[in-house]
């Protein structure tokens, strides 16, 4: 390999070669992907490359890409194909001049790597925990043992907001299911070994994205950290012990109760559930 320290600067990024790995490093500013300023940097040990290649890119420039053996990193896992070129946290995009230099270390890391198949357990660090985002119907949070979703009486279905709140132990867990918020349907699913699983807006295990909500780097890393910690490799960060939940804001809670009343004047509440829930949602004062 090259030598330790070694490093290749690109376009949004810059890679260190290391005896045994790779760290990727990424720019935080305006023009770089939010994802890849999200990630900030990643230790890719070269036993999770499968394959380097070297190709023309658009205007003047070339592409060098490592491609992670399957099941070797939790984040690609969860993208399932669905990232965008400019995202993928495995590409570094250099000026044409340097062609000469990117096959280099091109040629260098493809005489380390060993094996393209299937990788047994997780070879890549998740992201850490906590992390926490919005989608549209609620707030998803996730503390390295049990995922949690708050819901938002603006967004959430009748269902959802009968079923209250909700917190899946990651042992309950068997995967994740993570469409992008940049197509149609986008959600976040925790699966459970359903066989035919409800419909996204209808599922209390499953938080729905929307325009501006849940967007790639804060559902993509969260979806990564759950799944880790799913397959229990260790390659989840460490979990956060859980700290006390603070009291409810008042008016959060009164506004709770008048959307809890609607449902229950329309009839998709009865009268059971509507004294529980109340009494459920006062206690939290």
């Amino acid at each position: 390999m090259s030598r330790m320290g070694d490093v290749l600067a690109g376009i949004h990024a810059a890679w260190e070669f290391d005896s045994d790995s790779v760290l990727i490093r990424y720019e935080r500013g305006l023009r770089t992907p939010k994802l890849l300023s999200a990630l900030g940097e990643r230790r890719i040990p070269l036993a999770a490359i499968g394959r380097v290649t070297l190709t023309p890119g658009k205007r003047g420039t070339v592409v060098l890409q490592a491609e992670p053996r399957p099941g070797a990193d939790p984040l690609m896992e969860a993208a399932a194909g669905q990232l965008k070129e400019g995202c993928d946290p495995y590409r570094l995009v250099l000026p044409a001049e340097r062609e000469t230099l990117a096959e280099y270390y091109a040629d260098e890391l493809r005489a380390q790597l060993t094996d393209s198949g299937p990788a047994e357990r997780f070879l890549v660090d998740a992201p850490e925990v906590p992390l926490s985002f919005k989608a549209y119907d609620g707030k998803a949070s996730f503390d390295g043992r049990t995922v949690r979703f708050r819901w938002f009486w603006t967004g959430a279905s009748s269902a959802k907001w009968k079923a209250g709140d909700q917190s899946f132990a990651v042992s309950a867990l068997t995967g994740v299911e993570w469409r992008s918020p940049e197509v149609f349907e986008g959600h976040l699913r925790l699966l459970r070994g359903e066989a035919v699983p409800a419909p996204a807006d209808q599922d209390p295990a499953t938080v729905v994205f929307g325009l501006g909500y849940g967007p790639v780097h804060e559902s993509l890393p969260f979806a990564a950290a759950v799944l880790a910690a799913v397959r229990g490799r260790g390659s989840a960060a460490p979990a956060v012990p859980a700290a006390v939940a603070p009291r409810r804001d008042p008016a959060d809670i009164a506004e709770r109760i008048r959307h809890l009343g609607e449902l229950h004047l329309a009839g998709l509440v009865t009268d059971e559930e509507f004294s529980a829930k109340k009494a459920e949602l006062l206690a939290e004062l």
